[in-house]
C-alpha cells in the first residue's frame, strides 16, 4: 500500500525552495548595492587570491629566469621549512618576534579603548576636538618621520629626554637609548602606542556614540556615578566590537611590524633584539635572493596565523560574539 503524503513531509523542502526564491528576490532587488560591492570584490580577488598561486615557491628552489612558469622548477618538498627550524637565528627571530607582538597587544590593545573611554566622558567639545585631532595627527605621519622624531628626542647630544633626565638628575650622562638593547622593545611599543591609539579609538568611540542615551538617563536617576555608568554601560555595550578586534589581533600576533622596526633598529648591534620574522625575511630571504625560503617563512607564519584566529575565534563564540 503506497504511504500517503503528509503535509509536514513535504513542508521542509518547500521551506528551502521559499528561502531561495526569497534570498534571490532580496539580491535583485539590492542589485545597486550588490554592483557597488563588485570592484571590492575585485580588487580583493586580483591582489589577495591571484597571488597565491606564488605558494608554489615554498616547495620549489626557485629560480629568477623561471619567471611565472612555476612548475618549470624543482621541486624540494618541505626542504626550506626544515632550513628555517634548524637555522641558528630561528628561536631567536621566533622570541623576538613573540615579544614584540606579545607587548604590543598587552599596551597597543586597551589603550585605545581607554582613550575612547576617557574622551566620552569630556563635556567640552572644543576641548574634545584638540584631543582628538592631537591624537589622530601622528597615524597619517610616515614611519621615517615618526623615526626621525623618536631619534632625535633619545639622542645623546641635546636629546629632549636625555636633557630632562639630567636636568632631574635622574642620570649623570646621557644615555644612548637608541644603541642599548634593553630599551628597544620598551621604545619601540611605546612609539606604536603613541602613533596609533588617536586613530585605532574611532571604532570604539562610534561605538559608544551607538548607545542609547536613555540608558544613561536611568542610571543618572538611579543615583549611578559617571565611574559606574562607564562600568555598567559604556563597556557591556561596545563589547561586541571589543571581542571581534580582539580577535583579529589574536590572528596578527606574529605580524611584529616591519616598517618600525627596520626604521627604529638601524644599529646593527640591535639586531639580536630586533630581528623579527618580517624583518628577517627581507633580511635574509630577499636580500640573499633566496626567494623560495622566504616564501616557505611567510607561508609558515600565514598558517600559525590563521590557525591562532580561529582559535580566538572558537573561544570568542562561546560569548555569543564571533567572526564566524
Amino acid at each position: 500500500m503506497a504511504k500517503a503524503t503528509t503535509g509536514a513531509e513535504i513542508e521542509p523542502g518547500l521551506n528551502l525552495d521559499k528561502h531561495k526564491k526569497s534570498a534571490l528576490k532580496r539580491f535583485f532587488m539590492q542589485i545597486d548595492i550588490q554592483l557597488m560591492v563588485l570592484p571590492a570584490l575585485a580588487l580583493i580577488f586580483i591582489f589577495s587570491y591571484i597571488p597565491m598561486y606564488g605558494i608554489l615557491i615554498a616547495f620549489q628552489d626557485y629560480k629568477l629566469k623561471a619567471g611565472f612558469n612555476l612548475f618549470s622548477n624543482e621541486w624540494v618538498g618541505l626542504k626550506h621549512f626544515i632550513d628555517f627550524f634548524n637555522s641558528p637565528e630561528f628561536v631567536p627571530v621566533m622570541r623576538n618576534t613573540i615579544i614584540i607582538s606579545f607587548m604590543k597587544f598587552i599596551f597597543g590593545f586597551p589603550a585605545p579603548i581607554v582613550l575612547a573611554l576617557m574622551l566620552n566622558e569630556v563635556r567640552k567639545m572644543a576641548f574634545k576636538r584638540v584631543i582628538q585631532t592631537v591624537t589622530y595627527l601622528p597615524h597619517f605621519l610616515s614611519w621615517v618621520v615618526i623615526g626621525s622624531m623618536v631619534t632625535s628626542l633619545l639622542s645623546v647630544d641635546n636629546g629632549s629626554i636625555n636633557m630632562l633626565l639630567e636636568k632631574l638628575r635622574i642620570i649623570d650622562e646621557p644615555i644612548n637609548f637608541m644603541s642599548l638593547a634593553e630599551y628597544f622593545w620598551s621604545i619601540l611599543v611605546a612609539t606604536n602606542v603613541w602613533k596609533e591609539i588617536g586613530f585605532a579609538s574611532i571604532v570604539y568611540l562610534a561605538a559608544i556614540a551607538g548607545i542609547d542615551p536613555h540608558l544613561y538617563e536611568a542610571a543618572s536617576i538611579d543615583g549611578a556615578s559617571r565611574f559606574k555608568q562607564m562600568t555598567l554601560i559604556t563597556l557591556p555595550c561596545i563589547m561586541p566590537v571589543v571581542i571581534i578586534f580582539m580577535i583579529l589581533a589574536i590572528g596578527n600576533l606574529l605580524n611584529a611590524g616591519f616598517e618600525d622596526i627596520l626604521i627604529l633598529a638601524s644599529n646593527p648591534a640591535l639586531r639580536e633584539v630586533s630581528d623579527s620574522l618580517d624583518v628577517y625575511v627581507v633580511r635574509v630571504g630577499i636580500d640573499n635572493y633566496r626567494y623560495s625560503y622566504a616564501t616557505a617563512i611567510g607561508l609558515f607564519k600565514a598558517v600559525v596565523s590563521v590557525t591562532l584566529l580561529t582559535f580566538a575565534n572558537f573561544i570568542a563564540r562561546k560569548t555569543g560574539n564571533s567572526l564566524w
